[in-house]
C-alpha cells in the first residue's frame, strides 16, 4: 500500500508534529450524476456506501472524543483532539449534502441510514448496551479503541482515493472525486489522532493493548458486513437500474482490477499491521500527499475564499 519512501518521511513525522485543524468547504453538487463514475454503478455505489455511515459515524466520533477530553492531559494531544472533532463534524456535514443529493435524484437512503443511527447511537451510546456490567471509564476506553479501528480503514482509503488517478482515466466526476479526496487527505492528516488518545486515555500495557485488539475485532466484520449490505441496498433502490442489477462480488473484483476501488488486500493488510504492538498509524500513508492536494483542493480553496 506504501512505499518504502513514504514509510520513511512518515516515521519523521511521528517527531515533528503537524496541527490539526479544520476547514471549509464548498460543493456544487447540481451536475453530479447519480452515476458518477460513467457506465460503473457497482463501484459507484461501493464508494457511495461512505455517504451512508459517514454522516452518523462521524457524529459519534465526535461525542466520543468530547466524553473523553476530560481525561486528557496532554496539551497538544488535546489540540490534535479539537481539531480532529472540528474535522469530523464537517465531514459529517458534507456527507449529509450528498445524501440529500442522492434523495433528489429518486435514491432514498433512510431506511439504511436509520439502522446506522441505531448501531452509533444505541449500540455504541453513552451507556453499553443490554445494561451490560461495564464501569462508565471501561466502556469509554473500548469506544475509543473502535474509533482508532475505524481510522485505521479511514486512513488507508484516504491514502488509496489521492493516488486513485484510474478514476480520473474513467471519466469520474470531478466534484465528487474532491469531496472523497478533500476528506481522504483529512483522514491521512489526522490518521494518528484518534489511536494517540485511545494510548493516552486506555489505561497501561496488556489491558490497553487487549482493548485495542477488541476495539478492531469488532470493527473490521462490522464494517465489512455493512458495506456489503450498504452497496446491496444502494444498488437495489438505485432508480436508474430499476431492479435490473444486483451486486455481483465478480463485478465488485472487475472493478478493483479497473483501479476504481481499492484492493481487498491492502484493505486486508490494514488490520495485521494495526494489531503489532509496536504500531503507530503515522506510518500509514502519504502525509506529504495529504497536505498537497488540501493545498489545491478546489473545495477546499472555494471555502477558504467564502471564509
Amino acid at each position: 500500500m506504501t512505499s518504502a519512501n513514504e514509510h520513511d518521511e512518515n516515521e519523521h513525522h511521528v517527531s515533528e508534529h503537524h496541527a490539526i485543524a479544520p476547514r471549509r468547504v464548498s460543493f456544487d453538487w447540481s451536475r453530479t450524476p447519480l452515476h458518477w463514475i460513467p457506465d460503473e454503478p457497482t463501484a459507484t455505489h461501493v464508494i457511495n456506501v461512505l455517504h451512508l455511515l459517514l454522516p452518523a459515524g462521524e457524529r459519534w466520533f465526535v461525542k466520543v472524543l468530547k466524553e473523553g477530553l476530560p481525561l486528557v492531559r496532554d496539551p497538544e494531544l488535546l489540540a490534535d483532539v479539537k481539531g480532529f472533532m472540528g474535522q469530523e463534524a464537517t465531514h459529517s456535514v458534507q456527507h449529509a449534502h450528498v445524501l440529500d443529493h442522492l434523495a433528489a435524484q429518486r435514491l432514498d437512503t433512510a431506511d439504511f441510514t436509520r439502522y446506522v443511527d441505531f448501531v452509533f447511537e444505541r449500540l455504541l451510546g453513552e451507556r453499553p448496551p443490554l445494561g451490560a456490567p461495564l464501569p462508565e471509564r471501561e466502556w469509554l476506553r473500548f469506544r475509543l479503541a473502535v474509533v482508532a479501528a475505524i481510522e485505521q480503514f479511514t486512513a488507508v482509503l484516504g491514502d488509496w482515493i489521492l493516488a486513485a488517478e484510474d478514476l480520473d482515466r474513467a471519466g469520474a466526476d470531478e466534484i465528487m472525486l474532491d469531496l472523497l479526496r478533500w476528506h481522504g487527505a483529512e483522514e491521512v492528516e489526522h490518521r494518528a489522532v484518534a489511536f494517540d488518545m485511545f494510548q493516552h486515555c486506555g489505561g497501561r500495557g496488556l489491558p490497553r493493548y487487549a482493548c485495542r485488539i477488541a476495539g478492531m475485532t469488532v470493527t473490521a466484520p462490522v464494517m465489512l458486513y455493512l458495506w456489503a449490505w450498504g452497496t446491496a441496498y444502494l444498488i437495489r433502490h438505485d432508480p436508474q437500474l430499476a431492479g435490473r442489477v444486483r451486486y455481483s462480488l465478480a463485478e465488485h473484483n472487475r472493478a478493483v482490477r479497473r483501479g476504481l476501488l481499492p484492493t481487498w488486500r491492502s484493505l486486508g493488510a490494514a488490520v495485521p499491521r494495526y494489531l503489532r504492538r509496536s504500531y503507530h498509524p503515522s506510518r500509514e500513508g502519504s502525509l506529504s500527499r495529504a497536505v498537497e492536494y488540501l493545498r489545491r483542493s478546489p473545495a477546499a480553496r472555494a471555502g477558504a475564499g467564502a471564509a
